[in-house]
């Protein structure tokens, strides 16, 4: 698509919109509105922004940032229409009524890291997948032992990882084993199946902690979404499948996603690999996944002779951020109202 052409689409958006809002004359009409153009799912304006990925790569800087000024436009003009109704603006034909009873203003909205969050678990549910949550603290048996990572490894050292020196220990933990912020969401798993026989099929998504230098790919805070499938004849291609159909309700339709797989290792999956995503011109890594290692089954009393599973875990900032064009993990934990005002 040239770059003019979309322009002139978001352009006319623009200006739909705003007739649009300021004509509403009740709340309910407002919010019929608000969902024919700002619509999660099938809004003119995500409409419009999947054009994104038709537009020459050397334009979509001027395209998305042309995109970004339409959507405050349309919010703006949401939300002047409702402090007009609420009586917040002149009216032409009603008089100021102060007795009648208020009405609440939207001041604020979800944070683009949540807004991800609930959009993949929507996702994943109508897969099947059930959600589940585990401890932000937790012991090294889970984080490490259970998912096949020796004490030699590296990944236990101290300076990857935030030990607690003090902290209360959950019931059932074994007073032996070091207590951690989690570096990863496996331990959910490891969690799940110990108490769950076969099949499993969930996702977990949560905050994770890594001592990482903050820079604009990187944060010693971050989310993961994590997802698991035991069953009998559990295999590499439904693995692939998953994940490809994970991206496309997400990004789009079959033409603008693809998913592959690079070799890979990791202790808890035999064979393991990368997952990369290619989505307007371009691959992204997403994260890592496999089938689950054997060890990992026998650590949950699993016999890997009557199951096998896969596994993965995806970045939750990072698809976000591919999905908003923002080049700068930073700036989603800021609280720049001016940033997060575009969401």
């Amino acid at each position: 698509m040239a770059l003019a052409d979309f322009l002139a689409s978001l352009d006319t958006l623009a200006q739909q919109a705003r007739d649009a809002f300021a004509s509403a004359g009740a709340a309910e009409a407002l919010e019929a509105v608000r969902i024919e153009f700002l619509g999660a799912k099938s809004g003119h304006l995500r409409l419009v922004q999947k054009g994104l990925g038709k537009v020459d790569k050397s334009d979509k800087p001027a395209a998305g940032k042309r995109f970004n000024e339409v959507k405050t436009l349309i919010e703006s003009a949401f939300n002047d229409a409702q402090q007009r109704l609420a009586g917040g603006g002149p009216s032409e034909t009603l008089p100021f009524d102060v007795t009648l009873p208020g009405q609440a203003v939207r001041v604020g909205h979800l944070h683009p890291i949540t807004q991800t969050i609930r959009e993949m678990k929507d996702i994943m549910g109508r897969l099947g997948f059930t959600a589940v949550e585990g401890p932000e603290i937790e012991d090294d048996y889970h984080n490490f032992e259970a998912l096949n990572i020796p004490l030699s490894h590296p990944a236990r050292d101290p300076l990857d990882n935030f030990y607690l020196k003090c902290a209360e220990r959950a019931a059932g933990d074994s007073a032996t084993h070091p207590l951690l912020l989690r570096s990863q969401t496996s331990t959910v798993q490891i969690r799940v199946m110990e108490k769950t026989p076969p099949p499993v099929r969930i996702i977990s998504l949560g905050r994770v902690y890594r001592p990482d230098t903050a820079d604009a790919t990187h944060y010693p805070m971050f989310h993961q979404i994590e997802g698991l499938l035991i069953d009998r004849g559990v295999t590499m291609a439904d693995l692939k499948s998953v994940l490809r159909l994970f991206c496309q309700s997400y990004f789009g339709g079959d033409d603008q996603v693809h998913v592959r797989f690079r070799p890979s290792f990791f202790p808890f999956t035999e064979p393991s690999v990368e997952v990369d995503m290619n989505w307007q011109g371009g691959w992204m890594e997403m994260g890592g996944a496999g089938m689950v290692d054997p060890n990992v089954l026998r650590a949950v009393g699993y016999d890997p002779e009557e199951v096998t599973g896969f596994a993965f875990g995806l970045g939750v900032e990072r698809i976000c951020m591919r999905q908003h064009n923002i080049t700068d993990i930073r700036a989603l934990y800021q609280n720049d109202v001016r940033f997060l005002s575009q969401f």
